[in-house]
């Protein structure tokens, strides 16, 4: 797996046109109901936001895809919950799931609205939540206001930790050539000090030489 994330980094580094739509698709199928576990985006938005740290990749593009992608996933599985009904939750695939099915139930028992805004930054529940609130019947638009707003906060945090790792070794590179430049720089110094002092020194026997 790791092979395949590298690839998709250097793909994404070679062809910034394409970082967009790659982060569309990927924030998509992390969203849909059991397709999201089964891709790595977490890893791979750590990497997108290596490079727009790095200055490779302009940050609003990405966020605008990114955005995108995660919306329309988190619909896309509401809107399975709403035409299949109950029923779909005791089939194959999601059957296979009934732990991660019973615990987005209760969560979104419990919490409702929030639970959906709240659902996408967790983990195990996190393409399971919008089925089931589209299963229980969750008014279209608070789900879609949860969705919405939920992806707008969701998609930064994705990429702060590559963004400032990134930022941060950027900002230890230049402080440390910096330092390496106020290193020569005094060197010289140093030696045109020394050098000024000899020559001082070599003439002062010659004056008291010429006096004599």
């Amino acid at each position: 797996m790791d092979h395949y994330i590298d690839q998709i980094g250097l793909f994404i580094e070679a062809n910034q046109a394409w970082a967009g739509p790659i982060t569309f698709l990927l924030t998509l199928g992390e969203s849909v109901v059991l397709l999201g576990l089964f891709i790595p985006a977490t890893a791979i938005m750590l990497l997108t936001g290596g490079l727009i740290g790095a200055g490779t990749l302009s940050p609003w593009g990405i966020l605008a895809w990114g955005v995108a992608g995660a919306v329309v996933g988190d619909a896309l599985s509401y809107g399975l919950g709403r035409w299949a009904g109950p029923g779909v939750l005791r089939r194959w695939p999601l059957k296979q799931q009934r732990t991660a099915v019973a615990r987005a139930r209760l969560f979104f028992h419990r919490y409702g609205f929030a639970s959906v805004l709240i659902g996408r930054f967790l983990g195990p529940i996190r393409s399971t939540i919008p089925t089931v609130a589209g299963v229980m019947g969750m008014a279209h638009g608070r789900f879609q206001l949860a969705n919405v707003a939920s992806a707008v906060l969701w998609m930064p945090l994705m990429l702060a930790p590559g963004y400032f790792a990134a930022r941060s070794l950027e900002v230890a590179a230049d402080t440390q050539q910096a330092a390496m430049m106020a290193g020569v720089a005094l060197s010289v110094l140093l030696g045109c000090a020394l050098l000024i002092a000899m020559l001082r020194k070599r003439r002062q026997p010659a004056r008291v030489r010429s006096r004599t």
